[in-house]
């Protein structure tokens, strides 16, 4: 790392300080099943001819097991990434970079609680094997290098995608206050974790050959596409718990959704231009 990454870690040290927790920045009295947790717009099947004809019920209990998968997503991602940066800590590193990491892993630890408590206190129906990572992207997030341009990418993608639908969130109207709230917390943090990932990602680059970034790209347009969608569409089990049968059959609708799709790539947009201005090319 070059002195100015130390300098960047520790003035977000610094802003860490004030930590609080995040299961007890939420006001969980008020996250209750009787309310959308998700705006409709944002919801897999939105815009399709089939969705108009769900009930309220229906419509409702889905925007909850779609924040649930959001949610599902993140506890997967953090629960890789701390496992990976717990790793680094045993190796030597310079002090800004060691208390930097001991703090993101503080704060990524209080989301993965927050939204286990999220997930508890909403009492939905979420059996053990409902939710699985896409393994190709499981596997290289456990497996890349944790100091190389590899995992610093697939970090970058994992912090901004669900930053931008949380962004999205806290500007939406007629969601529940507690998933607000949630999002909020989220954004707070993961914007110090975005910028230690991007210095993380920059210093990993400038070892590189731009020939290796070219080699690498298809490795991290793959990693984009599957967290991608994952993130932004449930599992079949997620359709059926929301009172839909034949859950594959609605997933499969919901992938071939194009205002879904263009929900998405709007959404989207910002972390595509970000990582192609580091010469990947996601498109």
């Amino acid at each position: 790392m070059q002195n100015a990454d130390h300098a960047l870690l520790r003035q977000l040290s610094e802003n860490s300080m004030r930590y609080r927790d995040p299961v007890a920045a939420v006001e969980w009295t008020q996250l209750d099943t009787a309310s959308f947790w998700l705006p409709e717009p944002a919801l897999s099947l939105y815009g399709l001819p089939e969705f108009d004809t769900l009930a309220l019920d229906v419509r409702r209990r889905l925007s909850q097991y779609e924040f649930i998968n959001v949610m599902h997503a993140g506890l997967w991602l953090e629960r890789v990434f701390m496992r990976r940066l717990s790793q680094r800590l045993s190796l030597p590193l310079p002090r800004a970079a060691y208390e930097y990491f001991l703090h993101e892993m503080r704060e990524e630890a209080g989301h993965s609680l927050m939204f286990l408590r999220a997930i508890e206190t909403g009492g939905l129906e979420v059996p053990a094997a409902a939710w699985q990572p896409p393994r190709v992207a499981d596997w290289l997030a456990r497996k890349a290098p944790a100091r190389g341009a590899l995992f610093w990418a697939a970090t970058v993608i994992a912090e901004d995608v669900p930053d931008k639908f949380n962004r999205y969130l806290r500007t939406a109207v007629g969601i529940n206050p507690a998933v607000r709230e949630i999002c909020t917390v989220h954004c707070i943090d993961e914007a110090r974790h975005i910028a230690a990932a991007r210095a993380q990602l920059e210093t990993a680059l400038l070892k590189l050959p731009r020939t290796a970034v070219r080699l690498i790209n298809p490795v991290v347009r793959l990693l984009f596409r599957q967290y991608a969608q994952v993130f932004y569409v449930p599992p079949a089990p997620f359709y059926e718990l929301s009172g839909l049968t034949h859950g594959e059959r609605w997933r499969r609708l919901a992938r071939g959704n194009a205002v879904h799709h263009a929900f998405i790539t709007e959404r989207l947009a910002p972390t595509i231009r970000m990582l192609e201005g580091y010469g990947f090319r996601l498109q």
